[in-house]
């Protein structure tokens, strides 16, 4: 067992003290909260009539005992706030050792206090609580870091090495309290799109995690293990197929916010585990999707910043429709000056070796031309910019272009120089959709463990009709670096995947 620091030794003598005292530390009985930090200073000024009887929670965070009469304070989920305390007041008839032993002596930072009382301001003019009763809700068995501000507004002993936050994000959200701005922002984004979807009409529904065949994506699956049907299965890559079994059933417009899950590397914008947005729209085509991308991202920046324009690192991105659009074979030539929209894979070798881009036996064609726009363009599309138009190669799901050979209708959405969404005008022709299946087939063949298996239900489902339809995939964790100015895809996730402590 770890052997306990001085701090919680302490601590865990003033928690037997308080015992002693006859004092519940962790009540059940409920708390009637009514109000909160926030909600008191913006509004006291304005009816102070309506704070005199307030009861708050929270942490207690500081505190300043000054004999008889104490200032402190206390966090909760709204901010923070003064409380002044009087020992005459709380313990007006008691034995006045109890104020002494517990506020003086045994509540620690930490500790969660319930207080009640009435909102005053004082003589420096800051909004307070003068409290007539005090209870002690939770105690505190280890110390929090203390994070120090001077005067100038320099922090010390900050709370910022990244393996302890992400490892602790519960002391994070505590002592760091912009991160806890973060994951509001990340709601009030995800809520601008679901607002956005559900105004139009789309149905939100729920998918299986588990599935027989990891489908809807090129990506490396987890796999796991059913005992009681005693089959393999795999954490889904993607939500793609079954969706689109959706529209196939008669449903015009569905999506799911879906835990998706690829068993590849991580970085800065890559976590194992992440959030998808995908919906699917019958009878529309990947025109409209782009038109209905530049909608809900517009709606969703003014949602989390009151405006189309986000600040993200050195950079405004502005989502105020419309934004560019090229092919992606013209980003190809733009930045490294070669066409190779007529190229064969041996010829898209040479190029890469040219380029100093590493490969392997396994990757066809498609992959090779992914490489060369994710090494040598994709950094440069910094404002919201449209990829579109892609080989055949590389998008086994999509419908073959109305009007250039070789090419399918897709797009994906560059912004700060990375992918946030990739969207089709779905294939829904049954015969092509199993050749390409069977082309995916042969590049696992050669090793990639990437390439797609064959659905034969999904196949089977395409046979029964499916519409003409549009899709697309929003990656919601990177969508939230962008509106949140986060440069790392753990700063976004409360509990990114880390190796289990030693």
């Amino acid at each position: 067992m770890q052997s306990l620091s001085e701090q919680e030794l302490i601590r865990r003598q003033s928690l037997q003290s308080i015992r002693d005292l006859g004092i519940d530390p962790y009540p059940a009985a409920l708390f009637p909260v009514n109000s909160n930090a926030r909600e008191i200073k913006s509004n006291f000024n304005q009816a102070p009539e309506n704070y005199k009887e307030v009861c708050l929670a929270g942490r207690l965070m500081s505190r300043r005992v000054m004999g008889k009469a104490s200032f402190a304070e206390i966090m909760d989920s709204s901010g923070r706030i003064q409380i002044y305390i009087n020992r005459d007041e709380i313990c007006p008839t008691e034995n006045k050792d109890m104020y002494n032993s517990v506020f003086k002596k045994l509540l620690d930072i930490g500790d969660f206090i319930g207080v009640k009382g009435y909102v005053f301001i004082t003589q420096v003019g800051e909004i307070s609580v003068h409290v007539t009763e005090l209870t002690i809700l939770s105690k505190s068995l280890r110390p929090l870091p203390i994070v120090k501000k001077d005067e100038e507004g320099n922090i010390y002993d900050a709370f910022n090495d990244p393996e302890k936050r992400y490892r602790m994000r519960y002391v994070d959200l505590v002592v760091n309290e912009q991160v806890k701005d973060t994951f509001v922002k990340r709601t009030k984004m995800v809520n601008a799109i679901r607002d956005f979807l559900n105004e139009r009409g789309a149905l939100e529904v729920d998918t299986p995690v588990l599935q027989s065949i990891p489908g809807g994506a090129a990506a490396r699956p987890f796999i796991t293990h059913h005992n009681a049907l005693d089959i393999p299965l795999y954490l889904r890559i993607a939500n793609e197929l079954y969706l689109k079994r959706l529209i196939v059933g008669g449903f015009d417009w569905v999506y799911e916010f879906s835990r998706n899950f690829r068993n590849e590397g991580m970085d800065r914008t890559h976590n194992p585990e992440f959030t998808v947005l995908e919906f699917y729209v019958a009878y529309k085509d990947y025109f409209w999707m782009m038109e209905t991308t530049e909608q809900l991202l517009e709606k969703v920046c003014i949602a989390v910043h009151g405006k189309p324009e986000a600040q993200v690192g050195d950079k405004i991105i502005s989502f105020k429709a419309p934004y560019k659009r090229i092919s992606i074979h013209d980003a190809i030539l733009e930045y490294t000056g070669i066409d190779v929209s007529n190229m064969d894979e041996s010829q898209l070798r040479d190029v890469c070796k040219k380029l100093h881009i590493d490969t392997d036996n396994s990757m066809g064609k498609g992959k090779l031309i992914d490489e060369i726009f994710s090494e040598k363009c994709e950094k440069n599309f910094i404002q919201p910019t449209f990829i579109i138009d892609y080989p055949v190669e590389m998008s086994p799901l999509t419908k073959k272009h109305r009007s250039k050979e070789g090419l399918v209708e897709r797009f994906e959405l560059m912004i700060n120089g990375k992918e946030i969404a990739n969207a089709y005008s779905e294939l829904n022709d049954p015969i092509d959709q199993y050749e390409r299946f069977v082309d995916q087939m042969q590049l696992s063949e050669k090793g990639d463990d990437e390439a797609m298996l064959i659905d034969h239900d999904f196949l089977r489902a395409l046979e029964y009709g499916m519409p003409p339809t549009s899709g697309i995939g929003f990656g919601i964790d990177r969508l939230a670096m962008l509106m949140t100015n986060n440069q790392s895809i753990q700063e976004v996730l409360f509990f990114p995947q880390m190796r289990p402590e030693k």
